[in-house]
C-alpha cells in the first residue's frame, strides 16, 4: 500500500465508499456447480427422509443448463482490506449473486437489476451493500463448450426418460423449496409467456442452447459496500458505471478513476449536512439528518406502503413490535430489502434486538427453523404456491406476501393504539404524495411502459409480464386506476396538444390538479437516458420528503405514548460496573405503575410491548446514558419529548387516550429539501490516475479488468485525510461508533453480552461457514437461548404471583395486574410453541404442539382399545382421602384435558387448542406433568424431530420441565376466566354427618350453586343420593351454595357436615362448610342456608406436586366461621377484645377489596358471609353478654333478640310514644321495621342465623348499619335479654362499632342474588 496507512486509518470512519466488487464468472475454474445450493439439496433431502447422498452431486440433470445454479466468484475487490470493517468474501459473494450464475442466450431477457443487502456483524454493527447485476457475453469457448455438453447430457437424460416429449423445456426440479432457491427475476422480465422459459427447443427459444447458433450471456454484479444507507446514491453511480461500459462511446476517464474517486475522495457528508460527488455521466446527490432528526434512512418508504397497503403495513408493524416471527416474501430482492429496511426504520426510537436477515440466501433456509424472533426476507420463485413452502412454525409467524399484497398475522395478537385515527393520518400523507393508501399507487399502473434501463430509482423489477399488469390494473383492492382513468392518462401522456398546454398551465402557475396527482409519480421515468436529470433529483427529493413524513407520523406515535416514560425507569445502580454485573437480577422499570397511568384501549397493546426485548434495551441505553454518551436514537427522542412538553404543558388529562396528531410535518420535509437543493459540500472531481498505459482497453459491453495497484491505495495527500483530528471529524467518529453500537472495554462487552439476555449470541447467523458442524453447533446456540428463556420466564410468573398471593395473605403491596398475567401467560404459550417447532422433522398443521399432542393421542387411544380387547378387569376405582369423603378421584390424563379442549367449539384452530390446554394444565398444576408424560414416549418424539431438536437434548428437556414444575406453586385461574362461555360439567357431593343424623332424609332436597359469572338455578337431588352432576355454563370461581329441602316425610331434619362441588374440567373444588341442621323445629328451624365456598388445595395425596401455596380463602383453624349457635361453637367464647379486633379486620378487608382493579376483586360474598366475615363478627358482638337461658331446652337467638325490639318499637309507634323523637330517628326505625318485617315474610324458609345475616348484609348494602345499631341499644327489651357487662350495654364501644361501620358507606355495596332472592325492599 503506497499512501501512508495511518492516514487512511485515521480518516476510517468518513468514507462514503469501503468497498467496490465485482462478482461473476471465473474463466479459469469455469462452470462449477454451486456447493451451497448442492448442500441446500442435502438438507432438503434430509428434511423429506430420502438418500440425501443422491442430491449431493448438485448437477441436478432434471433442470435445463440454463436454470441450475452454477458458483459466482468475487472477481475482484478494491480495497485489499479496510481494518476497521474486514472483508467477508463468502457473504459478500453470497449476498451479491444470492441464486449463483444465471445464464441467458440472447433470446432471453436481459434487464439489468438493482437490489441491496445488509451485513450484521456480530456485534450488531452493520453494513450496506448495493448491487447492480446485468448480463455480459460469454467469451471462453471452454465455457461455451462446457453448457453445450451439459445441453446434450440434459436432452438424453431426458429423452430417455420422457420418450414421449421431446421439449428441452425444465422440468419441475426436485423439491417444492428447492424452487425458491432457483432463478426467479430470471424469469420475470419476460415480456410475453411465449418467449418464457417454457418454449420448446424448435423455436430456439431459451429452452435449449447451440453454441454454433446462440450466443451465450452470463450475470455480473457490480456493488458499493457502505457504512451507510445512501441507496439512491449508490443505485445511481452504479447504474452510470453500466451506462459507461455499454455506451457507443468510451467514458471521459477510465473506470477506475471514478471507482477511486468514490472509495477515497468522496466523504461521508457531515450529520445536517448535503454533498455532491461525480459520477461517470452526471453528479449525485446525498443529505444526511442533522443531531436532532430522524436517523438517515433512504430505502423509499412510499413504496412498501404501495406494496402492502397502509393498513397491513400497520398490522405489520405491530407485530414486529411484539417481537414475533416475520418472515417477507418476493420474488424481487429489492422489494424484500424496501420492507425489511422500511418496518425497521419506523421502529424508531426502538431498534430490532433480534436474527434480521432481509435476503435469505437459500443454503440458510434451515435457518427458519429458529426458535427465536426474526426478520427475513425469502425470494419466492415464479409460479410456486404460497401453500407449498413448509415453514417450520406458523404459530407464532407473520408472513408476508409481498407480491401479492396480502399478509397472514398471527392469531389473537392486541391491535396498536388509536389505530383507526393513525391509518388515517399516514393515507392522507400518502395521498397528498399521489399514493393510494390500499396499496398500489396512483401512477402503478404505468408499468406497463418499458422503463429506459435503470432509469427509474423508484420501482425495481417494473418489467413484469403483461398480463399480470392488467390484472393489477384493474384491481381495485390494491387502488390502481381504473380502465378509463388509464386511457385519460395514456391520452395525455400521447397528446402534444394537451401537453404544450400543461407546461402553459405551469409556467403560468395554474396547476390541473387532478392531473397532477395522476402523473406525480411518473416523473423522471424516461429522462435520465436524454441527459435532463432533474426529473430523476425531482422524484428522489419526493421520495425523501415523503419518507421523513410517513416516519415523523409513526415516531410522533411513541412521543405520546412514552412521553412520561422517564418516570418509570428505576435508576438503582451507583456505577456502571454494577449496574451490568447485577443487570439481570434489576427491575429497571416500574412496569405496573406505568401501566396504572395509561389509558385503558392502550393496555392490551402496552403490557404486551413492555416486555419486548427491544424495549428492555431502550431502557437499558437510557440508565447507561448516565454514565456515557447517550444512543444517538435515544438523543432524538429524548429531545423530541423535552420539546413537546415545552410547546404544550399537557394537563392533568394524562390518561386520555385522544389521537394526537403529528404537528412538524411540515418543518421536517423543509430541512431535507434545503439540504438537497442548497448543496453544502462537493467532493474532488475524478481525475486521472498513474496507471500502466494499454490495460483495461474499452470494450463495450464488457466490464473492463481493473488495476488493482491504483485501486488498492488512497491518495497520500487527500485534503480531508488530514483533517481528520478536527472537532468535526472526532465528533463525527464518535457518532460512527456509537451508531455501530462498538464496545470499548472487554468487560462491557462481556456484560452486555450477558445482559441483552437472549437471542442475541445467535441474532446473525453467520453467512459464510455452513458445514453441519456450524448448523449444529447454532443450534446448540438455539437450545441454551431456550432454556435460559424459560428459567426468565417462569420465574417471572412466580415472582409476580407470589408477590401477588403475599398480598392476599396480608404482606406487602400488590403489583401484577390481570392484564399482565394474561401477558405472561401468552408469553408462556408462545414459548412452548417455539421450543415444539424447533427441530421438527415435518411440519404439520400450523401448531407443533398440538400436532404432537394429537400423535400421542393417536397412539395412546390404539393402546387403550387393545387394552379393552384384553380381558383384563380394571380394577374399582380409588376413592380419595378421608379429607374429601364423597369425591371419587378425577384421573390425571393428558388425553382426558385434550377432549376437554376438542369438545369446545369456541376454539376454532390447532394453535387457539394448544393455547387452550396449556392454560387448563396449568389451571390443574399439571402442565410439566403433562409435558413430561408426553415426551416420555421417546419413540414418538424420535419420529417427529432431529436430533438437534431442543426435545431430545435430554439435560436440557428435563431441566425445562423442572422450571414448569415450579409454577406448581401458585394458583392459576387463566382458563376458567378466559374461556367464560363454555358449558362445564360440575359435580356436587353433600355429607351429611352421620354420627348425629340420619344419612337419609324423606324429604326432598335441592341445591343452587353460585359462582362469579352465574349460577346453576335450583336443581332437586334425587331422593336418597347424595351426589349428583350437572352441566353448566361456566360460572367463574363458585361462591355459594343454597341448600335446602321441602320438610316434607317423617324424617325430615338433617345434619350436613358439608357440600363439596368441583370442576370435571379443571379439577377445581370448593367446600362449602355447613354444620347444621336443616329442618323445622331444631336448631334455629332453618329449611335452607347459603353455604359460604372455599377452594380446597388440589390433591395433596399426589406426592409429585405437594409444592402448595395455602389457598386464598382458609384460616389456620380450618373450621368454618363457626355460629354461636351451632353444635361445635357451644364452648367457645371469645373476648370482648377478639371480638372488637375481627370486626375491624373484617370491615378492612371490605375496604381493600374495593381498592383492587375491578377485573381482580374476587367474591364480596365470602368477605360478608364468610369465616372471618362481617356477619360472623357482628353475630359474635351480639352475642357477647347474651342471656341464651334455655328454658324448657329452647335456645335463644339474636333474632329473637331483633324482633322483640322491633315488635316494641312498632307498639311504642302506635302508642304515639315515639312521636316525640327527632324526625330522621322516627324514619330509620321505619327503615329497620320494614326490613326486619321483609325478612320474616319471605317465602324462603331461612332460619334466624340466615335472618340476622340477610339483615347485616342489606343494612351494608343500602348503608343502614350505623343507624340501626342506637335504635337496638335504645331499646328497653336489651335490657332483660343482655348482662350488664355485655358489649351492646358499652356505650363507647357501640359508639366506635358505628364509627367502623360508617367506613364502608363510601363502597358500592352489592349483593350476590344467591343472598337476597325472595325480598321484595
Amino acid at each position: 500500500m503506497s499512501g501512508s496507512p495511518a492516514a487512511s486509518a485515521a480518516a476510517a470512519p468518513c468514507r462514503f465508499a469501503h468497498y467496490f466488487v465485482v462478482c461473476g464468472i471465473d474463466a479459469e475454474t469455469g462452470l462449477e456447480p454451486d456447493e451451497l445450493a448442492a448442500l441446500y439439496q442435502w438438507l432438503e433431502a434430509d428434511l423429506h427422509g430420502r438418500d440425501p447422498s443422491a442430491a449431493t452431486t448438485g448437477e441436478n440433470f432434471e433442470q435445463s443448463p440454463l436454470k441450475r445454479t452454477f458458483k459466482s466468484k468475487v472477481l475482484g475487490h478494491y480495497p485489499e482490506n479496510v481494518e476497521w470493517n474486514p472483508f467477508d468474501r463468502d457473504a459478500v459473494n453470497m449476498l451479491c449473486m444470492p441464486k449463483g450464475l444465471s445464464f441467458r442466450t440472447q433470446a432471453d431477457q436481459r434487464q439489468p437489476q438493482f437490489h441491496s443487502f445488509i451485513i450484521t456483524k456480530e456485534d450488531g454493527s452493520r453494513t450496506y451493500g448495493f448491487v447492480h447485476t446485468f448480463y455480459e457475453e460469454v467469451t471462453s469457448p471452454q465455457i461455451c463448450s462446457a453448457m453445450q455438453t451439459l445441453y446434450q447430457m440434459h436432452n438424453a437424460e431426458h429423452a430417455s426418460a420422457n420418450p414421449t416429449s421431446c421439449s428441452a423445456s425444465s422440468s419441475s426440479s426436485s423439491s417444492s423449496s428447492m424452487d425458491s432457491l432457483a432463478s426467479s427475476l430470471d424469469e420475470v422480465d419476460s415480456p410475453s409467456p411465449s418467449s418464457s422459459s417454457s418454449s420448446s427447443s424448435s423455436q430456439g427459444g431459451s429452452g435449449s442452447y447451440d453454441s454454433s447458433r446462440d450466443t451465450l450471456y452470463v450475470s455480473k454484479a457490480l456493488c458499493l459496500i457502505t457504512p451507510m444507507p445512501f441507496m439512491h446514491a449508490c443505485r445511481r453511480f452504479l447504474s452510470q458505471l453500466h451506462r459507461a461500459v455499454t455506451g457507443t462511446t468510451p467514458p471521459p476517464l477510465p473506470l477506475e478513476s471514478y471507482i477511486h474517486n468514490i472509495l477515497y475522495e468522496v466523504p461521508l457528508p457531515p450529520p445536517g449536512r448535503s454533498l455532491k460527488f461525480h459520477g461517470v455521466y452526471e453528479p449525485i446527490i446525498c443529505q444526511r439528518p442533522g443531531p436532532g432528526e430522524l436517523p438517515l434512512a433512504d430505502f423509499p418508504l412510499g413504496e412498501a406502503f404501495s406494496l402492502l397497503g397502509v393498513e397491513n403495513l400497520v398490522q405489520l408493524f405491530t407485530c414486529t413490535l411484539l417481537e414475533m416471527q416475520i418472515l417477507l416474501y418476493s420474488q424481487d430482492y429489492q422489494r424484500l430489502m424496501t420492507v425489511a429496511e422500511g418496518i425497521t426504520t419506523l421502529l424508531f426510537p426502538f431498534q430490532w434486538q433480534h436474527v434480521y436477515v432481509p435476503i435469505l440466501p437459500a443454503s440458510l433456509l434451515h435457518f427458519l427453523d429458529a426458535p427465536v424472533p426474526y426478520l427475513m426476507g425469502l425470494q419466492s420463485k415464479e409460479g410456486t404456491d404460497r401453500s407449498k413452502l413448509e415453514l417450520p412454525q406458523e404459530a407464532n409467524l407473520c408472513f408476508v406476501d409481498i407480491d401479492n399484497h396480502c399478509i397472514e398475522l398471527p392469531e389473537d395478537f392486541p391491535q396498536f393504539p388509536n389505530k383507526t385515527e393513525f391509518i388515517q393520518e399516514l393515507s392522507e400523507v400518502l395521498l397528498t404524495f399521489g399514493l393510494s393508501p390500499n396499496g398500489g399507487s396512483l401512477s402503478r399502473t404505468h408499468t406497463a411502459i418499458p422503463a429506459h434501463p435503470g432509469s427509474n430509482p423508484s420501482t425495481p423489477g417494473r418489467e413484469r409480464k403483461a398480463a399480470a399488469i392488467r390484472d393489477l390494473e384493474d384491481d381495485g383492492r390494491n387502488g390502481n386506476l381504473a380502465g378509463e382513468e388509464l386511457a385519460m392518462l395514456e391520452l395525455l401522456q400521447g397528446n402534444a396538444t394537451l401537453e404544450r398546454l400543461q407546461a402553459l398551465a405551469k409556467r403560468t402557475g395554474v396547476t390541473v390538479a387532478r392531473v397532477d396527482a395522476l402523473r406525480a409519480g411518473v416523473k423522471g421515468q424516461g429522462t435520465e437516458g436524454q441527459g435532463g436529470r432533474t426529473a430523476a433529483e425531482e422524484e428522489e427529493l419526493r421520495n425523501a420528503k415523503l419518507n421523513v413524513q410517513l416516519r415523523e407520523v409513526f415516531a410522533s406515535r411513541f412521543t405520546t405514548m412514552f412521553a412520561d416514560y422517564e418516570a418509570f425507569v428505576i435508576q438503582s445502580a451507583p456505577d456502571l460496573e454494577s449496574w451490568l454485573t447485577n443487570r439481570e437480577q434489576m427491575h429497571n422499570f416500574d412496569k405496573a405503575s406505568f401501566l396504572s397511568d395509561q389509558p385503558e384501549p392502550y393496555l392490551p397493546f402496552l403490557s404486551h410491548f413492555i416486555e419486548t426485548q427491544m424495549f428492555a434495551t431502550f431502557i437499558d441505553n437510557k440508565i447507561m446514558s448516565q454514565w456515557e454518551e447517550k444512543e444517538p436514537l435515544l438523543r432524538v427522542f429524548d429531545g423530541r419529548i423535552d420539546k413537546a412538553r415545552l410547546y404544550n404543558v399537557r394537563a392533568p388529562s394524562l390518561r386520555s387516550s385522544n389521537y394526537q396528531r403529528c404537528t412538524i410535518l411540515k418543518e421536517s420535509a423543509q430541512a431535507i429539501e434545503q439540504r438537497l437543493t442548497k448543496i453544502d459540500h462537493t467532493a474532488i472531481h475524478p481525475h486521472l490516475l498513474d496507471m500502466k498505459i494499454g490495460q483495461g482497453k474499452y470494450e463495450q459491453g464488457f466490464f473492463p479488468k481493473l488495476q488493482a495497484d491504483v485501486l488498492n491505495a488512497g491518495p497520500a495527500n487527500n485534503k480531508w485525510s488530514h483533517r481528520t483530528a478536527t472537532a468535526q471529524r472526532r465528533k463525527d467518529r464518535h457518532r460512527q461508533q456509537t451508531e455501530h453500537l462498538t464496545l470499548d472495554n472487554d468487560l462491557k462487552e462481556k456484560y452486555m453480552q450477558e445482559a441483552r439476555s437472549l437471542g442475541k449470541n445467535l441474532r446473525q447467523p453467520k453467512l459464510s461457514d455452513l458445514s453441519p458442524a456450524v448448523i449444529a453447533q447454532t443450534n446448540w446456540k438455539f437450545v441454551e437461548g431456550l432454556l435460559k428463556e424459560c428459567r426468565m420466564k417462569t420465574k417471572r410468573m412466580l415472582v409476580e404471583k407470589m408477590g401477588r398471593e403475599a398480598v392476599e395473605l396480608g404482606h406487602g403491596e400488590v403489583s401484577i395486574t390481570g392484564l399482565e398475567e394474561n401477558t405472561l401467560i401468552a408469553s408462556l404459550c408462545d414459548l412452548l410453541e417455539r421450543i415444539w417447532s424447533h427441530g421438527l422433522q415435518v411440519k404439520q398443521g400450523k401448531s407443533a404442539l398440538w400436532s404432537h399432542l394429537l400423535h400421542y393421542q393417536a397412539r395412546e387411544e390404539k393402546l387403550e382399545q387393545q387394552q379393552t380387547d384384553s380381558p383384563v378387569s380394571a380394577g374399582p376405582e380409588r376413592r380419595k382421602s378421608e379429607s374429601s369423603i364423597g369425591m371419587p378421584s378425577l384421573r390425571v390424563s393428558v388425553i382426558q384435558d385434550m377432549r376437554h379442549i376438542q369438545s369446545m367449539s369456541e376454539i376454532k384452530t390447532e394453535v387457539g387448542r394448544a393455547r387452550a390446554w396449556i392454560r387448563l394444565s396449568l389451571e390443574k398444576k399439571l402442565l410439566s406433568q403433562h409435558l413430561k408424560q408426553l415426551l416420555s414416549r421417546q419413540a414418538l418424539t424420535k419420529k417427529l424431530y432431529k436430533r438437534y431438536a431442543f426435545l431430545r437434548c435430554e439435560e436440557e428437556k428435563e431441566q425445562f420441565i423442572f422450571h414448569l414444575l415450579s409454577l406448581n406453586a401458585v394458583d392459576y385461574f387463566c382458563f376458567t376466566s378466559v374461556f367464560t362461555t363454555i358449558m362445564i360439567p360440575y359435580r356436587a357431593v353433600i355429607i351429611p354427618i352421620k354420627k348425629l343424623s340420619n344419612a337419609m332424609t324423606t324429604s326432598n332436597p335441592w341445591v343452587c350453586v353460585s359462582g362469579e359469572l352465574g349460577d346453576s338455578g335450583v336443581m332437586q337431588i334425587p331422593k336418597n343420593v347424595l351426589e349428583m352432576t350437572f352441566d353448566c355454563q361456566n360460572l367463574g370461581k363458585l361462591t355459594t351454595v343454597q341448600l335446602g329441602h321441602d320438610n316434607s316425610g317423617l324424617l325430615a331434619k338433617w345434619l350436613v357436615d358439608c357440600v363439596m362441588v368441583r370442576n370435571e374440567i379443571t379439577g377445581h373444588t370448593y367446600k362449602f362448610p355447613c354444620g347444621r341442621w336443616l329442618g323445622k323445629g331444631v336448631d334455629d328451624g332453618s329449611l335452607e342456608r347459603v353455604l359460604i365456598g372455599e377452594l380446597v388445595p388440589s390433591g395433596e395425596e399426589d406426592s409429585g406436586r405437594c409444592c402448595r401455596t395455602p389457598p386464598l380463602q382458609r384460616s389456620p383453624s380450618q373450621t368454618r366461621r363457626i355460629s354461636i349457635t351451632s353444635l361445635a361453637g357451644r364452648g367457645y367464647k371469645p373476648t370482648s377484645a377478639q371480638i372488637q379486633e375481627a370486626i375491624g379486620e373484617a370491615v378492612n378487608n371490605i375496604v381493600k377489596h374495593f381498592h383492587k382493579p375491578e377485573k381482580e376483586r374476587g367474591s364480596l360474598t365470602i368477605l360478608l358471609c364468610g369465616e372471618s366475615g362481617l356477619v360472623g363478627a357482628l353475630e359474635q358482638f351480639f352475642h357477647h353478654g347474651f342471656k341464651s337461658a334455655r328454658l324448657f331446652q329452647r335456645t335463644v337467638f339474636v333474632w329473637d333478640f331483633v324482633e322483640k325490639a322491633v315488635a316494641y318499637m312498632e307498639s311504642a309507634d302506635q302508642m304515639g310514644d315515639l312521636q316525640e323523637t327527632a324526625e330522621p330517628l322516627g324514619m330509620t326505625c321505619q327503615s329497620l321495621c320494614h326490613y326486619v318485617n321483609a325478612i320474616n315474610s319471605t317465602p324462603r324458609n331461612i332460619g334466624k342465623d340466615g335472618k340476622f345475616q340477610l339483615l347485616v348484609c342489606l343494612g351494608a348494602r343500602d348503608r343502614l348499619l350505623p343507624q340501626w345499631l342506637p335504635l337496638l341499644v335504645e331499646c328497653p327489651v336489651i335490657l332483660r335479654m343482655y348482662e350488664e357487662s355485655a358489649l351492646l350495654r358499652d356505650r363507647t364501644t357501640v359508639n366506635t362499632l358505628i364509627g367502623v361501620l360508617e367506613t364502608l358507606h363510601d363502597f358500592p355495596v352489592t349483593l350476590e342474588t344467591s343472598l337476597v332472592k325472595g325480598i321484595d325492599l
